[in-house]
């Protein structure tokens, strides 16, 4: 070994001491800034990038859901603040430093925020962000998913309107159209989900002014092709709004296939934490100011509190969506090949009737899968009691599995004629997968379907 020398506090071999006291014109420093092994671009970027930069590109789901709508600090002006975590305002009423400054904010030249129930801080940042991942012009969050329904069908189909609606919609969606919109004359229809010809024969009266649709649907999981719903609607100048709860922002974007208003019940994948309940509404400037002033009226407003834990669910979303859907198209898998198993309802299935349409407008396929056991209404209700993990419960899109039979949760006390209407068997069991392990909860699926 070479002899050390020392160089100042630093103690190195003379062969090293000698490489870095070379003058910057030297041979070897020349050929440490040459240009990278020939090859080397072309197998990192491709042909394409090899002989120019990267290309500024969208920043993915991944990144929009933790950054999008933060970084206060990151502007000059007097409300910028250099916390990583976005601050909870919880100011209901907000001051104006002169009658002037009061002035430019009342004629929009000037960006702040008046009184809670109108706007806040904290909720604008979670706002932005729904925003950026529905890739909307403007997004509206309300202190529940039925608040949003409610303020957008009231602010968008006025008085003699009509709504064109599918049986498969929210149950209290389809009270509220059916029976609530009908005592302030607005009109409404209810059409099978795949019934184009309906909707074509509707929309040829020129009367339609909404048409509204849950994709995919609950608990049968059924899908609407938004791109021609899309299509066949502003043909004939009406709205297209679909309720998007059940595949969330990461799975699919009702907005780029053609869609005028997209919602979700923010309590679900959004929050993900089954500890907040909230909703959202967003699509254009335009739209989104005119269900804004409803929802002023109506006095929906979600705490800070609230939007900031949904602020805190949204930058974890997309690692939980992706855990929800390979669970549940691995657990769909399985089920559909088990002999205790009738049928399975989910849209990532090849053999699912609807997968050719979730294929074409989704990127996954959700974390619920429904499916009919071989066996009564007992012989379900045994077997949902005999699971171990997951919890007997309504709601989805949480940490942890839920499961429920609809028959009991959702129909109990209901007629046959009318669970038959809607698809529900005393057979049918919705399970909402959660972000366990897939083996744990595969084997206490088997063990519960030995139990019947």
């Amino acid at each position: 070994m070479a002899p050390s020398i020392s160089l100042g506090k630093i103690s190195l071999p003379r062969q090293q001491q000698r490489r870095l006291l070379q003058p910057l014109n030297s041979p070897k420093h020349k050929r440490v800034a040459a240009a990278p092994p020939a090859g080397l671009l072309q197998e990192l970027f491709g042909d394409a990038q090899a002989a120019q930069p990267p290309k500024p590109r969208r920043p993915s789901d991944e990144t929009l859901a933790v950054h999008a709508g933060e970084k206060l600090g990151k502007g000059a002006g007097e409300d910028a603040m250099d916390s990583i975590a976005t601050p909870i305002v919880s100011g209901t009423t907000h001051w104006f430093k002169s009658s002037e400054d009061l002035i430019a904010f009342k004629e929009g030249r000037r960006h702040s925020h008046e009184y809670g129930r109108y706007s806040n801080p904290t909720v604008k940042v979670l706002e932005d962000k729904i925003s950026a991942l529905e890739r909307a012009e403007a997004t509206l969050v309300t202190s529940s998913g039925m608040n949003a329904i409610v303020a957008t069908l009231l602010a968008l189909v006025p008085p003699g309107g009509h709504v064109v609606t599918t049986t498969d919609c929210y149950s209290e969606v389809r009270a509220f159209i059916g029976d609530r919109l009908s005592k302030m004359g607005i009109r409404s229809t209810f059409i099978d989900l795949d019934d184009m010809e309906s909707l074509k024969a509707l929309l040829d009266q020129n009367d339609v002014t909404l048409f509204y649709a849950d994709s995919p649907t609950n608990p049968l999981l059924k899908c609407v092709d938004i791109r021609l719903v899309a299509e066949l609607c502003h043909q004939k100048g009406a709205l297209v709004c679909i309720d998007s709860t059940l595949a969330s922002p990461i799975n699919q974007k009702p907005l780029t296939l053609g869609a005028d208003i997209v919602l979700h019940s923010a309590t679900k994948y959004m929050a993900g934490h089954h500890d907040v309940i909230a909703g959202c509404v967003s699509g254009s400037e335009a739209l989104i100011s005119k269900i804004r002033a409803w929802h002023h009226d109506l006095g929906g407003a979600i705490s800070p509190n609230a939007a900031y834990m949904i602020i805190r669910g949204l930058k974890t979303m997309a690692l939980r969506v992706e855990a929800h859907n390979r669970t549940a198209l691995q657990m769909a898998r399985l089920l559909e090949c088990h002999p205790k198993i009738e049928r399975v309802h989910y849209p990532g299935l090849e053999s699912n009737p609807w997968h050719q349409v979730a294929k074409s407008q989704m990127t996954g396929y959700g974390g619920v899968v429904s499916f009919e056991v071989k066996s009564d209404f007992c012989g379900t209700m045994r077997f949902v009691g005999a699971l171990e993990i997951p919890l007997i419960a309504t709601s989805l899109g949480g940490c942890e599995s839920l499961v429920q039979q609809p028959a009991v949760m959702s129909f109990w006390g209901k007629s046959d004629e009318e669970k038959a209407k809607n698809g529900i068997k005393d057979n049918l069991v919705r399970f909402s997968f959660g972000i366990e392990k897939f083996e744990d909860l595969r084997d206490d699926v088997l063990q519960a379907l030995e139990k019947i």
